[in-house]
């Protein structure tokens, strides 16, 4: 099946990124030459079809390697799960790669990418995982986790965070065969491809191209959250186990408006969320951080009761925080009153943004909200 696709004027819009060459002049002069890091992001994951392509001319390969072909620029085609691999247009091979010419992107799903792509059948169906470059990778989700109109030293702030965040993914993945890491927040970081790029995301990943966060020499678990409400978490109080460099710190994002929040719940709300406790006739906040965000909240029902811990709680019940007071209304519906977005661990991104528009660099903004780390040039393996 092919479909004919349109890019508009993205074109002149990457072509845009030579505007920024000379930012990473004085880069040159401090940090060594690095080899490049690929990254295998899953774009789309156990689907029966997945719509492939590329804006040029795409070679096609098979499992060992053999071309087997062509795809035109600017069409799309179906790759289907059948027995015992994948079929494409004419082919049907274990698995194929789409590599576009030319310096072309790739098409997966219904988004542009740079890099090349494989589809590759695994158990519930086929995944297509975009083969990318680290630094290309990052022009994308600075745009996708910021606004790019963001001041520069956020923004690279956000670059050293993300590419840190990548590697570390990397490296906790490096026994799974088929990717590194997604392209969705719940689990990863937001990945859009080309579209989320533009030339401040280029300047922001350029100017700090290969530098890492490291603490005793090893790559740090470097997320980042919205907004904290004030005061970010020890992480032990959110996910249970200690890191000496996610400490709780002062936050700067008490004025941002998106960042102050309500939920009423009805207990009949509260009973579809939590499954095996019956009608909920009640919910207690058990134990607070020393930040007051909720470490356990009690939830009791007519057929038992469930208590949920840290990060659990925002979770089960789809909240922006746990940084909230729990009362009741006159209708018997439970009000939570909160501040904060996100899981309140390492850079608050609101907190970065007021941080750089009061002057602080990146290099500032990083070491306030991870503590004892170092800025490291990466080791590509």
């Amino acid at each position: 099946m092919k479909i004919q696709l349109y890019l508009g004027a993205l074109f002149s819009q990457i072509q845009g990124r030579h505007w920024w060459i000379g930012i990473l002049l004085w880069f040159a002069l401090v940090a060594p030459a690095q080899a490049s890091v690929i990254l295998r992001v899953a774009i789309e994951r156990g689907v029966n079809q997945v719509k492939v392509g590329a804006s040029t001319t795409a070679v096609v390969k098979d499992s060992a390697g053999r071309t087997l072909g062509q795809l035109p620029g600017m069409s799309a085609y179906a790759a289907q799960a059948v027995p015992g691999g994948v079929a494409l247009d004419k082919w049907q091979s274990g698995l194929f790669w789409i590599e576009p010419t030319a310096k072309g992107f790739v098409y997966i799903g219904d988004r542009w990418f740079r890099g090349r792509t494989l589809v590759i059948p695994t158990e519930k169906g086929l995944t297509a995982v975009n083969w990318v470059d680290l630094e290309e990778y990052l022009y994308s989700v600075i745009g996708g986790e910021m606004n790019s109109s963001w001041p520069q030293e956020a923004l690279k702030a956000q670059a050293i965070t993300a590419r840190t965040y990548a590697l570390y993914e990397r490296e906790k993945q490096r026994n799974n065969p088929v990717y590194d890491l997604g392209d969705s927040p719940d689990r990863w970081q937001i990945y859009k491809g080309v579209s989320s790029e533009s030339r401040n995301t280029y300047a922001a990943v350029d100017a700090t191209a290969g530098q890492v966060l490291t603490y005793n020499n090893r790559i740090i678990l470097s997320v980042f959250h919205a907004c904290s409400g004030g005061h970010t978490e020890n992480v032990e109080d959110v996910w249970g186990n200690a890191l000496p460099y996610l400490r709780a710190v002062q936050d700067f994002d008490q004025n941002v408006k998106e960042c102050s929040w309500i939920r009423t719940f009805s207990p009949a709300e509260v009973s579809a969320r939590i499954s095996g406790i019956g009608n909920v006739k009640d919910m207690v906040i058990e134990s607070l951080s020393p930040f007051r965000s909720v470490k356990t909240l009690k939830i009791v029902g007519n057929q038992g009761t469930k208590v949920l811990k840290g990060e659990a709680v925002r979770t089960a019940l789809k909240l922006k925080s746990t940084r909230f007071s729990l009362s009741k209304d006159a209708n018997g519906n439970f009000v939570l009153q909160g501040l904060g977005y996100g899981h309140a661990l390492g850079m608050s991104q609101w907190g970065a943004y007021n941080l750089a528009q009061r002057g602080v660099n990146h290099l500032q903004i990083l070491g306030h909200y991870y503590q004892g780390v170092a800025l490291t040039p990466i080791q590509a393996k």
